[in-house]
């Protein structure tokens, strides 16, 4: 009798043990996606997140999906809502999402998406290109000095150029001294208007314009979800705007360098894949950029300041 339970205890260790091994066929991974607010370059990215995962994990793949409706403080309840439901893993998109993911969770994987800089968003100095942890993700990163570049080769005459932003995201700060280092090496002058949230973007468009002959606009959420009141300031006024990327310009800029959200975001979505399914080490994955960037311009605004746009831009898609 002894020698049967034996051999029975030592079978069902076996059994255990495969099972802890051996993952199943039945398998599924609930993943979180906390997003700033909605617009169209935010939204692409998450768009693009999610066809990557579903077209590599099927139906092993069930998203939890939260917007913070352009309030940041809600980030951070949408990211205890996640870790009280403990989540796979974590897709943040935008600065202020990612800033909360990394402070309310150490252990469940974290990817950021639409993040322009990971070493001024988590306060890295000597940023690496690595963050370690349970951290990594895509920077939407664009050449800042060919940006720089298309205010002086489209208004060649420009000396003084203003730069919108919100004062809330730091990676808007950090395209901002970017640009500006730029500007100065070609003699022009820059004057910073700084916005809090989209109650004052208005009035402040309004100061820019009585003072400056163009403006830059990084990628800046805050400011892409509200291209509707810029352009209604700065157009009357005869103001050009060159945009951070594609959804700022479409809404009120003349033209851009800009990356496609969608496919920063399916990048982000095989990471994910890859990290789910235990092939990669999150806290070993380096940040990845946007492989190439596009020079689009807006038609419509561009006729009707009167400025001229070379042939290698392509029109943005009305």
């Amino acid at each position: 009798m002894k020698k049967i339970m034996a051999i029975l205890l030592s079978a069902l260790m076996l059994f255990s043990l495969c099972a802890c091994t051996t993952p199943t066929d039945n398998e599924k991974y609930l993943v979180g996606i906390v997003q700033l607010e909605q617009h169209a370059a935010l939204d692409a990215a998450t768009k693009g997140f999610r066809d990557a995962l579903v077209e590599k994990l099927g139906d092993k793949v069930e998203f939890d999906e939260q917007n913070a409706s352009g309030d940041s403080t809600n980030c951070p309840t949408i990211v205890n809502g996640f870790v009280s439901k403990n989540v796979d893993l974590i897709m943040a998109n935008a600065t202020p999402a990612l800033q909360s993911a990394a402070n309310i969770t150490s252990t469940i994987p974290i990817l950021g998406t639409s993040i322009t800089e990971y070493g001024v968003a988590l306060e890295i100095e000597n940023f690496s290109g690595t963050v370690g942890r349970n951290i990594s993700g895509t920077s939407d990163l664009a050449p800042l000095d060919e940006q720089a570049e298309m205010i002086t080769t489209l208004l060649p005459d420009v000396k003084t150029v203003g730069i919108l932003y919100c004062s809330s995201e730091a990676n808007s700060l950090y395209q901002v001294q970017e640009v500006e280092k730029y500007l100065a090496a070609k003699n022009i002058t820059t004057k910073r208007y700084a916005f809090s949230d989209g109650n004052d973007i208005s009035a402040i468009c309004t100061k820019a314009v009585s003072e400056v002959e163009a403006i830059y606009i990084p990628t800046d959420n805050k400011a892409a979800s509200s291209t509707g009141i810029i352009d209604g300031v700065c157009r009357p006024a005869e103001i050009p705007i060159i945009a951070g990327e594609e959804s700022t310009c479409k809404g009120c800029g003349v033209a851009t360098l800009t990356i496609d959200y969608y496919d920063l975001g399916y990048a982000t979505g095989l990471m994910a894949a890859k990290v789910l399914t235990g092939e990669a080490n999150i806290s070993e994955m380096p940040i990845e950029y946007a492989p190439k960037f596009t020079k689009k311009y807006n038609a419509e605004i561009a006729n009707a300041l009167g400025i001229e746009i070379p042939q290698d831009y392509i029109a943005i898609e009305k």
